[in-house]
């Protein structure tokens, strides 16, 4: 009687053992997936929003957007070795995608405590350091990237100065020649013309209160709530895959040395 019990538990354990197999493929595939995301996400901030990084003196946000970058590399290359060895059905291999797994979510949580640090800080950061990068680098000589970040921040988000329109009458280059007798720059207008600056009237120039400040921490915060999603969601799919992973590893036979 011994025998055939023996025989329907190895049965038993070789089915358990290819679900756990086809199991993890299937993770690994939406793994490799949201690596795809991530990655996206971080180089969409990157070259898309790389303008507004220019705004600010911090390089957190910065840094957050990098680490989603490596994080969803490793995840894309960590998808396909997990791939390799849940089919090759080694140990090793395991252990290795096992740790690898562990790695991008020590990153992600990384990421996420930045994104959460720089989240506090931000207000505070953009009134320090906003309104004097606005008045003081506008217009000037190797300060291109600073100013085509303002034009694009003042005409995507419709709004003028840093805190109210008034911002600018203290501009290096708003007292300066090359102004052309402009009271603010040709972004603020509603209706971009050359030399329309000239006029500061709220039916010529955007009137926003809070000014460009309140727009870009709105826009920041957005982001980083993403960020943050992105994060929690990759970082709760792993949690699973690592109990696969652990399952799986313990139903394998101990490799021979």
């Amino acid at each position: 009687m011994g025998a055939p019990a023996t025989a329907y538990d190895e049965k038993k354990e070789t089915c358990g053992t290819v679900c756990l197999k086809y199991l993890l493929f299937t993770f690994n595939f939406l793994f490799w997936l949201a690596g795809g995301v991530v990655m996206a996400v971080g180089i969409w901030t990157l070259v898309e929003k790389s303008d507004y990084i220019s705004l600010l003196s911090s390089a957190t946000y910065a840094a957050s957007a990098y680490i989603l970058i490596l994080a969803g590399a490793i995840v894309m290359v960590t998808g396909v070795l997990g791939c390799c060895a849940t089919f090759k059905e080694q140990r090793r291999l395991l252990r290795v995608y096992f740790v690898l797994l562990l790695c991008i979510f020590l990153l992600e949580i990384l990421a996420g405590v930045l994104a959460y640090i720089y989240y506090q800080q931000l207000n505070e950061e953009l009134k320090q350091n906003l309104r004097e990068t606005m008045v003081q680098k506008y217009k000037q000589p190797e300060q291109e990237h600073v100013t085509k970040a303002v034009d694009k921040l003042q005409h995507e988000f419709k709004c003028c100065g840093s805190n109210s329109s008034s911002d600018w009458g203290e501009s290096v280059w708003i007292r300066t020649s090359e102004a052309d007798g402009r009271l603010v720059p040709d972004s603020c207008c509603k209706t971009q013309t050359l030399n329309c600056g000239r006029r500061d009237h709220p039916s010529n120039i955007y009137k926003v209160e809070g000014g460009c400040i309140t727009k870009l921490e709105n826009f920041i915060l957005d982001h980083l709530k993403i960020i943050g999603a992105v994060g929690v969601g990759i970082a709760c799919v792993q949690i699973v895959g690592m109990v696969f992973t652990c399952c799986l590893y313990r139903s394998l036979k101990a490799e021979p040395y």
